[in-house]
């Protein structure tokens, strides 16, 4: 459904389509990003243009309007094999995303995302290791994504998992990666995996050390951050709720 644009401006047709089109229109009119952002989309992907001329900022702004829309059911219209289409000719994603594999947390879906829009590095856990990091470094240093985003999730199984010290092939050994964040996380309650506050601050805290790690072990997002080229950036996905909330570590 279409929602009429309260500013007295009207953005051309090419600032209209698909994801964060209306904030990259909002830079080049000199418009505030969030009534532009409520446009309705249409068909193409996002262009190399509209990818550069958005900030971080502004890029994460356009993910937590999205979350908006998501939670109140009233996400873009959109073509997909159009920004099929479109993206075949090449990528310009804003962001690059490091989430959970967890079925009820899809993050082009709950931040009404389209084709081209995002990169997503997808693990149980939201854990970086040196194949992670290598993709986020494509992703920003040579694809030109402005946004690093971790993302955690309430009830998460891996940080269940990483409490019980479950062991299990694998599965093992990437649980070992989450077991300092259990132990960083200050509590004075039970500190089960049955005591679902205690599992979703370790599931923060995860994060914060997830971005931490990020820093100190990629030395090319490091220096792309203190440039001010990239943002990195944290969240956590409620699934009761179905709102992202977004910070900074």
């Amino acid at each position: 459904m279409r929602e009429e644009m309260k500013h007295p401006l009207q953005c051309t047709p090419a600032c209209r389509r698909g994801f964060l089109k209306s904030v990259a229109c909002a830079t080049i009119a000199g418009l505030a990003a969030p009534p532009l952002f409520m446009t309705s989309a249409h068909a193409d992907a996002l262009t190399h243009a509209q990818r550069d001329a958005m900030s971080p900022e502004q890029i994460i702004e356009a993910m937590k309007r999205g979350n908006e829309r998501f939670r109140r059911g009233e996400r873009k219209a959109r073509n997909y094999l159009a920004e099929q289409k479109a993206s075949a000719k090449g990528q310009y994603p804003a962001a690059v995303l490091l989430s959970c594999i967890d079925s009820r947390a899809p993050a082009e879906v709950i931040m009404d995302l389209g084709i081209g829009d995002i990169f997503n590095c997808r693990v149980a856990g939201n854990i970086e290791n040196a194949d992670i990091l290598g993709s986020m470094e494509f992703a920003t240093k040579v694809m030109g994504a402005k946004v690093v985003l971790v993302m955690g999730h309430t009830s998460c199984g891996a940080i269940k998992g990483a409490i019980s010290n479950v062991e299990l092939g694998n599965l093992t050994g990437l649980l070992a990666r989450i077991k300092p964040a259990v132990d960083a996380t200050q509590y004075d309650g039970e500190r089960t995996a049955t005591n679902y506050p205690f599992v979703d601050k370790v599931a923060r805290k995860n994060v914060e050390l997830t971005l931490a790690n990020i820093r100190r072990d990629s030395a090319v997002l490091k220096e792309l951050e203190s440039q001010h080229a990239i943002k990195i950036a944290g969240a956590m996905y409620d699934i009761s709720t179905g709102a992202v909330e977004f910070f900074i570590s």
